[in-house]
């Protein structure tokens, strides 16, 4: 039975430290979906042996970015969204997607889930990391952008798709993820003014944020710890 969160969340942990043990990524085709600023990407590439990533990115400022980029020789990086994804049928091994299958049109997340299980080969897997709707981090970033209603819908999409045997649950996996900013001005360029969302902040909602986000502010920065999830599913063999 999938479950959208928990409220006894104990385990620290990072995506990288999830996904090097539940996965082989090692000779595998890998797509990554919303591959933003390639952070994750940089990670799977370097992290292993012959990892072949084609990473794709729906904002184009980003994806020009990342274009721009000449060191990770095992990456090709393609502009689309996870609702069509220009890649053969049963061309990959493993899909991943950190925070962003809440960020597929609401219309289109069966659809992209149909692309997922096109592209995977037959025990291929997808791995999701999702953020949950909890938490002192998720208090600040509600008050000028509430994602409950998307990361409820794209859980609902996965369900589906487990449901109608278009993937098998082989895990779920909860955990808290450190979040750090250098002070309020870091947050408000990597998160306000994140090109692959347009938030217009008036003056009495930004001052409003920043007194959230004040209170865990430190010498050292501000820090968080953010309950996610990642759902492992599996592409059936038969």
């Amino acid at each position: 039975m999938m479950q959208l969160a928990r409220d006894d969340i104990v385990a620290t942990r990072t995506d990288a430290e999830i996904y090097g043990s539940v996965l082989d990524l090692d000779d595998r085709d890998i797509v990554e979906l919303g591959c933003g600023a390639a952070a994750h990407t940089r990670a799977i590439a370097t992290g292993g042996r012959d990892r072949r990533v084609t990473a794709f990115e729906v904002d184009r400022v980003q994806h020009e970015s990342n274009l721009a980029r000449n060191d990770l020789p095992n990456v090709t990086f393609r502009y689309g969204g996870a609702e069509r994804i220009e890649l053969p049928d049963a061309s990959a091994d493993v899909v991943m997607m950190f925070k962003s299958l809440h960020h597929v049109p609401l219309t289109e997340l069966d659809a992209a889930l149909g692309e997922i299980a096109r592209i995977l080969r037959p025990g291929g897997v997808l791995y999701v990391s999702e953020p949950i709707f909890a938490g002192d981090f998720n208090e600040v970033i509600r008050l000028f952008h509430d994602e409950q209603a998307v990361r409820a819908a794209a859980f609902a999409a996965l369900s589906r798709a487990v449901e109608r045997g278009r993937f098998e649950l082989v895990d779920e996996i909860f955990f808290l993820s450190p979040v750090h900013f250098e002070d309020f001005a870091d947050f408000e360029q990597r998160i306000i003014r994140a090109t692959h969302t347009e938030h217009r902040l008036d003056d009495v909602t930004l001052a409003r944020v920043k007194r959230a986000f004040e209170p865990h502010q430190g010498p050292g920065g501000a820090d968080f710890l953010a309950p996610m999830r990642v759902d492992l599913l599996r592409k059936p063999r038969g």
